[in-house]
């Protein structure tokens, strides 16, 4: 029988030791130690004040896991939530704190999970160029907040972040908008413009639609339309350089800012003034 080589002996050898540590990985078990449901919750705020939320969570979760009937339990939910945000794991902390509104609905917390599922989503946010549906999930959320908590310390910076959410939606069509206004698709940039007219006239991004509209409506050749765009922009903004810009190109065709009563900007703006 020819002897093992060097090589062969090593392998032997690695191999060996690997049947060796897995035996020993299988015959080692997790010990199950029942604690104090006050130890283990003050251990996860421990870990949160180290910025460990990774071991916080967890800690969190041994709480319910060992005491799911005591009060500890609807507060460590919670807080496991809170360290997956605070750790980037949005879809973790979405989970807990969706579990956690629908076990405790009437729980006086109820609206800082609402606001916090807000906040995932709000944090989520990508700019106008990519795909929006974070920033629709981050406004009807925080719009629950609103709706729900009108009272809460959470519903004034939910408001907030509202509006910056319109903003944001609203910097969405206008970015669109002006593909089709480069490429000469002009009436798919009205639609688009007028989106931000219609839903977030609020917003930063009105007076450059009305602007953007005025220079559409010129180039198709809806006068009316165009001029009532400037006159609008006019009255609401009337220190803007959009509305300089709209005024001079109306006035090299020989035209003026003028509102027409039946266009549909006239109606909506007075309908909102």
């Amino acid at each position: 029988m020819p002897r093992p080589t060097s090589l062969t002996r090593t392998m032997i050898a690695a191999g060996a030791l690997a049947l060796g540590l897995g035996a020993c990985s299988s015959t080692e078990k997790e010990v199950y130690v029942e604690r104090p449901v006050e130890e283990l919750y003050n251990e996860g705020m421990d870990k949160i004040a180290e910025g460990s939320y990774r071991d916080a969570a967890k800690k969190f979760d041994e709480v319910e896991r060992q005491h799911p009937y005591s009060v500890w339990a609807t507060k460590a939910q919670l807080m496991a939530a809170f360290s997956h945000y605070e750790n980037s794991r949005y879809d973790e902390a979405l989970v807990a704190l969706d579990r956690f509104i629908q076990l405790h609905p009437g729980n006086r917390d109820a609206a800082y999970a609402y606001y916090l599922k807000g906040l995932c989503y709000y944090e989520q946010i990508t700019d106008v160029q990519r795909d929006q549906r974070n920033t629709d999930r981050a406004l009807a959320a925080l719009q629950e907040v609103v709706k729900r908590y009108p009272d809460s310390r959470y519903a004034r910076d939910a408001k907030l972040k509202i509006d910056l959410t319109h903003d944001h939606l609203a910097g969405k069509e206008m970015a669109i908008g002006r593909y089709y206004l480069r490429q000469g698709n002009y009436l798919a940039a009205i639609n688009r413009f007028r989106v931000v007219v219609e839903k977030y006239q609020t917003t930063s991004q009105a007076p450059e639609a009305l602007h953007r509209l005025t220079e559409a409506y010129l180039a198709i050749g809806i006068a009316s339309e165009a001029q009532t765009a400037a006159a609008v922009l006019g009255h609401n903004f009337p220190g803007s350089d959009w509305y300089t810009d709209s005024y001079r190109m109306l006035t090299g065709k020989d035209l003026s800012p003028k509102k027409d009563e039946g266009s549909w900007m006239s109606r909506l703006w007075n309908s909102i003034t």
